[in-house]
């Protein structure tokens, strides 16, 4: 069988783990519990010591993620935010970040409330605009973390464009690559240095595994995120690393889905007459489109809108059926979120606005289930809310 590098990426999804296990044979790769593992002899070992710093399960787990990423070195974590903590732990007392504008909220409370505590600081800005990227630089950056697209309002960024910039100065360029999966945008070819994922999300894809992945490149930089990753040990465990691993293997039919019901579903909402905006960078009006075709093959099945009243937001929540109003995305089940409220409560009210983030934005994962059905759940949920606020027949 090809190098997992040289397969095409469903084939590699597919056959995660499944070549493994050359004793049994067994195209599943089992788990491992032990936490310990015999010596050998003294001075000798089987390359497992410890599950903390390394697992036989995990360890799979890890390699299929650095080659589906094109990066040398995978670190499976407890969760995206644990994959987080670990790499921010590459940075010291005085260092400076550069931080997408339109971030997870949680990026944000782990910087802002947190990393600050230890005299880490964080600039914010639109990483598609390099000037202001550029103004913001100082003597003590240190990184660039980028989201793209963003959430919940789609902003792309020019991802080789930034890494261009920052690798003269000698600044890490990391990116949330969680929304589009290694299967639409691989990074780390476009220039950057490391890539976090929420694996709870599409790689897991199934809403029953909390987990983070980081994927490094470069010998230097990936033998310093192993001793962080040990040291820290915010390690996923053998039995959700099988999970993942299970997700994963179906992630390339997930992900074409997924795709394809956003962009049903965001082009009905284009036509709605109770809606204002939608965002969702496979449209060509977005003003993402070229630069997220440019660099990535395909759209992810998250997006937002904004309907043109605030008061609809409770009824629509209260009135979708199919969908469930509930946080997280990327599981094959639709979900629904508030982000002024839920997600992105810990932004800043006034950045918030700046953005866009505001009491009209409901942010839409799209499930694999029929378009028909979900285009009627929601356009059902949206003429309630008409009636119920107004009393206007719908």
């Amino acid at each position: 069988m090809k190098d997992d590098r040289q397969l095409k990426i469903e084939s590699a999804l597919a056959q995660i783990g499944s070549l493994e296990d050359p004793q049994t044979g067994g195209v599943t790769f089992p788990i491992y519990h032990s936490t310990a593992y015999r010596h050998p002899g003294l001075g000798r070992s089987t390359g497992f010591d410890y599950t903390r710093t390394k697992n036989p399960t995990r360890a799979v787990l890890e390699e299929a993620s650095a080659n589906l990423e094109s990066g040398d070195a995978g670190f499976a974590c407890s969760s995206g935010m644990a994959a987080l903590q670990t790499i921010f732990a590459l940075f010291s007392q005085g260092d400076h970040l550069i931080v997408s504008l339109d971030l997870y909220g949680g990026t944000y409370r782990l910087l802002e409330r947190i990393l600050s505590r230890f005299g880490i600081t964080a600039s914010y800005v639109d990483t598609n605009d390099l000037e202001g990227i550029e103004k913001l630089r100082t003597p003590n950056t240190k990184a660039v973390f980028i989201e793209t697209p963003t959430n919940p309002l789609m902003m792309v960024t020019d991802i080789k464009a930034v890494a261009d910039w920052a690798k003269p100065h000698g600044i890490l360029t990391i990116v949330d690559n969680t929304l589009l999966t290694p299967f639409f945008q691989r990074p780390i070819e476009l220039g950057a240095d490391i890539i976090v994922h929420s694996a709870t999300k599409y790689l897991g894809g199934h809403n029953d595994v909390l987990a983070g992945l980081i994927v490094t490149k470069g010998k230097e930089l990936s033998e310093e995120m192993f001793f962080l990753h040990n040291s820290i040990g915010a390690v996923l465990s053998p039995s959700d690393s099988y999970q993942l691993m299970r997700g994963m293997k179906t992630l390339a039919l997930r992900m074409e889905r997924h795709e394809s019901n956003s962009l049903a579903m965001a082009r009905f909402l284009q036509t709605h007459p109770q809606i204002e905006t939608v965002y969702h960078p496979g449209l060509p009006e977005h003003p993402g489109h070229e630069v997220q075709n440019s660099q990535s093959s395909g759209n992810t099945g998250i997006f937002s809108f904004k309907v043109k009243d605030a008061r609809w937001i409770e009824h629509i929540l209260s009135n979708i059926k199919l969908v469930a109003f509930a946080e997280s995305l990327g599981g094959v089940e639709s979900l629904m979120t508030y982000p002024s409220i839920q997600t992105h409560a810990d932004i800043p009210q006034e950045i918030r606005d700046a953005i866009g983030v505001d009491d009209k934005l409901l942010r839409f994962s799209v499930g694999i289930e029929h378009i028909d059905d979900l285009i009627a759940d929601i356009d059902g949920a949206l003429k309630a809310a008409l009636r119920e606020t107004e009393g206007v027949e719908a």
